[in-house]
């Protein structure tokens, strides 16, 4: 798909097209659709979609592209309430929000179960999208916006989450994805900046020559309601848990109707992005709870804002 006209003041240019996928685009109905994990399967992207169905319970959906180039949502279910069955009240409203990391010949999924205890962070896995093994909860309750690395650290799978006491992003650690150890507090909210109140992992770690790219989350509460934007972070090679670098100003704030007009205004969210062989990075992030869109930019441009705070 052509990124199209480069419109707007952040360094992310948001599709001309943009909502890529809503409401409208859907052969059924919901109540809402929002946030999208990203895969290359094959050469094929493939969208996980989260919709909230007219009960209110959450089911996470596969969108492919069709022959006339549109994203197409699935209406079969792909994670369901159902096929959570074996989490029990820990998954009666649903699962969403997924994250998608490719490691080892899998497709590991992160994603949010919501339930009687709050949110807890879920992991499951996939070879081709058309089966998922389930494998278990990570975390503590009230745990969510997880995403694991692409590769092992010493052996151990590795991964972000954003627990809600402080509202900040941490690292653990896991052989086996089922047990975890420990807990380090990778950042924090910043008091005074665009992203004091809360922050949380965006799209998975993405390997640059620096160390990893973190694409993330900031909120700041206003008398108006909190605002979402999208910043970045590169955290060292080896110690993932040191920040080398964080951008000062967002990448990404809410200023199309799209983003600001929803279930939960003027919020931008990722939960997916795709770095491209010639340097490109596609962001797939929700506008307001109620859409998904698409923007782009570059990996080094983004690296180079970490490391220099802001743009000159």
């Amino acid at each position: 798909m052509a990124t199209g006209k480069r419109i707007g003041r952040d360094i992310v240019h948001r599709w001309e097209g943009n909502p890529l996928i809503s409401m409208k685009d859907l052969e059924f109905r919901c109540a809402d659709v929002r946030n999208a994990g990203v895969a290359i399967v094959n050469g094929e992207t493939v969208l996980l979609v989260t919709i909230e169905g007219l009960t209110g319970v959450h089911s996470i959906h596969l969108a492919r592209v069709n022959r006339a180039g549109i994203y197409c949502v699935e209406k079969d279910r792909f994670i369901s309430r159902d096929s959570l069955a074996a989490y029990g009240e820990h998954a009666l409203g649903g699962a969403m929000d997924a994250r998608v990391t490719e490691l080892d010949g899998w497709y590991y999924i992160t994603f949010v179960l919501t339930g009687e205890h709050g949110f807890r962070l879920a992991v499951a896995r996939t070879r081709d999208f058309e089966t998922v093994e389930h494998i278990g909860i990570v975390g503590e309750p009230d745990t969510k916006a997880g995403a694991l690395f692409p590769v092992k650290f010493a052996g151990r799978y590795a991964i972000l989450s954003r627990p809600e006491s402080g509202g900040s992003i941490w690292i653990s650690y896991s052989e086996d994805l089922r047990y975890w150890s420990g807990g380090w507090r990778v950042m924090a909210p910043r008091s005074g900046f665009w992203d004091q109140s809360r922050i949380g992992v965006g799209c998975p770690p993405i390997e640059v020559e620096m160390g990893w790219l973190l694409i993330y989350y900031g909120a700041k509460d206003t008398s108006a309601g909190p605002i979402y934007r999208l910043g970045a972070a590169v955290l060292d090679r080896n110690d993932p848990s040191k920040v080398v670098g964080r951008s000062v100003v967002p990448i990404l704030t809410p200023r199309e109707s799209y983003e600001r007009i929803g279930d939960i205004p003027n919020m931008v969210f990722a939960t997916g992005c795709v770095a491209e062989e010639d340097g490109g990075l596609r962001i797939y992030y929700g506008g307001s709870d109620s859409c998904i869109c698409v923007g782009d930019t570059t990996v080094d441009e983004v690296v180079v804002f970490c490391i220099n705070g802001r743009e000159e």
